[in-house]
């Protein structure tokens, strides 16, 4: 389970490393942690009963590409309790690298919002245990990147903070909000004075009320992708 969550869209995205695919693997004891995926060659999945030729070259493609995904992904793939994808995004934007966050203290995960003493004490668990240096060690062995992405270069919503309400069509509340971080600004959840924008998808709820009764600028999904470009 923990190996078809990290080979899924929403961490590593490895196509083709499904349930029937890792099951194989880890019967024949070709793959016994995260990390050995990234030394698989073609003839080892030859051997198995899914793979002909094409299929394997595709699985040893993805698997390739999947070592340039950010940080973020991958510490959402590595399955640490209490960690979504919501945490992952807040952590590599913090840390931006591995090390950093491996070296971190609670009291240092803690200070990022919306980040509590539960969530920080599972993060500094994990990164103790022997078997997860170990880990860290051989994906970076395998050239697996140990950095989150930035697009920090124009900071045109620093010090501004966001509010999403409603569905949104074009993007992933994930992918939104980790567009506004990457221009310097910040998303929270409720709606206050101190909200600069709030962002309204379809079927907004009680937080877009609010926003018209505190006069706080309400632009639509169009209008937000218009601000990121």
């Amino acid at each position: 389970r923990g190996l078809t969550h990290f080979a899924s869209r929403a961490a590593m995205d490895i196509e083709g490393l499904g349930d029937a695919a890792v099951e194989q693997l880890i019967k024949k004891k070709i793959v016994s942690d995260f990390a050995d995926i990234y030394f698989l060659e073609k003839r080892d999945l030859l051997g198995l009963d899914l793979f002909k030729d094409k299929k394997a070259d595709n699985l040893i493609f993805a698997i390739q590409k999947s070592k340039d995904r950010p940080l973020s992904r991958l510490l959402f793939g590595l399955g640490i309790r209490n960690i979504g994808e919501k945490a992952a995004l807040l952590l590599a934007g913090q840390f931006r690298t591995m090390e950093a966050l491996m070296n971190a203290n609670a009291d240092d995960i803690t200070k990022i919002y919306e980040m509590g003493p539960v969530m920080a004490e599972s993060i500094v668990k994990f990164f103790q245990q022997d078997e997860t240096v170990e880990l860290i060690r051989k994906l970076k062995k395998a050239g697996v990147n140990m950095e989150e992405h930035t697009t920090q270069v124009f900071q045109k919503f620093a010090g501004k903070t966001f509010v999403f309400t409603g569905e949104l069509k074009t993007l992933s509340r994930v992918d939104a909000e980790t567009a506004v971080r990457g221009f310097g600004g910040n998303v929270t959840a409720s709606v206050s004075k101190k909200t600069d924008f709030v962002v309204a998808g379809e079927k907004p709820g009680s937080k877009y009320d609010k926003a018209k009764k505190l006069g706080i600028p309400i632009i639509l999904e169009q209008d937000f992708l218009k601000m990121i470009k």
